[in-house]
């Protein structure tokens, strides 16, 4: 690993709990009755509760499916390409909804992957049924 690719890691990470940090902050201003639901999209969700979220998920990933079907089938151009990030950046973003509304953060998710890193998929997935 480079020091360009440890130093571009640390950035992304950064950009990961500033985002986390906004949801955060956006579901504090909700409860304590600072944001008004008509004007913040986070306190809008935040005010429609799990179920809402959970469905937007589903609408997200479902986008997603749909934005990678189109770049699998067609060139992958660059509009395709652009249209498939937005999707994917929709579906992390309403995901960080969800792990607010949960009391959790990206980086309980990130633990888990690196706790995972170096296991086989199968052989992990087959522990969790254990």
């Amino acid at each position: 690993m480079t020091d360009q690719t440890k130093s571009d890691d640390v950035n992304n990470m950064d950009a990961i709990k500033r985002l986390a940090d906004v949801v955060d902050a956006r579901k504090a201003d909700f409860l304590a009755g600072r944001a008004d639901p008509e004007v913040s999209y986070i306190a809008k969700l935040f005010s429609k509760g799990d179920d809402a979220i959970l469905k937007k998920i589903g609408e997200e990933a479902a986008e997603t499916v749909m934005a990678a079907k189109d770049s699998r089938f067609g060139q992958m151009t660059p509009e395709l390409q652009s249209k498939l990030v937005g999707e994917i950046a929709d579906l992390w973003f309403h995901c960080f909804v969800a792990l607010s509304q949960f009391n959790l953060r990206p980086e309980d998710v990130i633990a888990e992957l690196e706790r995972r890193e170096g296991v086989s998929g199968i052989a992990e997935k087959a522990a969790r049924k254990s």
